[in-house]
């Protein structure tokens, strides 16, 4: 079966027991994504950097797709977790990365007054699957070299 888009783990996480996302029921858009560690997530402070949540595994997909990570519903209510950047955009050209192989993580800030743990296993976001389109005047050429954040660095 020729390989279209989907998930496995990443490099350096071989021997973590890591799932993979998987979509729960027939009709869900995104695929729930797990940590892959215990990670605690401390109560925000003005000035901090958001926690990344490692989550163990890449995506693959076609040239044309994008992975959106989009936040848990009941996170910010339960738990008080926000995605620091509302959603997350993984591109094609991250999956294999010489930095970190592709690997995607979550960046948290935690909006309640405690630190919230967040436990190995433990569902943290969702991934979806999107097609884009680039507008008619697009001339970017220039090729990824590095993995998070990489793609504005100078």
């Amino acid at each position: 079966m020729e390989k279209k888009r989907g998930f496995e783990v990443a490099k350096g996480f071989e021997d973590w027991n890591i799932n993979l996302p998987e979509r729960k029921t027939k009709y869900s858009a995104g695929y729930d994504v797990e940590a892959a560690e215990d990670t605690v997530i401390p109560s925000f402070k003005k000035g901090m950097k958001p926690t990344l949540v490692k989550t163990g595994v890449k995506a693959y997909m076609g040239e044309d797709e994008v992975l959106i990570l989009a936040n848990r519903s009941s996170n910010p209510g339960k738990k008080g977790l926000i995605l620091a950047n509302s959603i997350g955009v993984v591109d094609s050209d991250y999956y294999g990365n010489k930095d970190n192989d592709g690997h995607i993580m979550f960046a948290f800030y935690n909006i309640k007054e405690e630190d919230i743990e967040i436990k190995k296993g433990d569902a943290i976001g969702q991934a979806i699957f999107q097609k884009y389109l680039v507008a008619d005047e697009d001339s970017a050429e220039a090729v990824r070299e590095g993995g998070f954040g990489s793609t504005t660095k100078e």
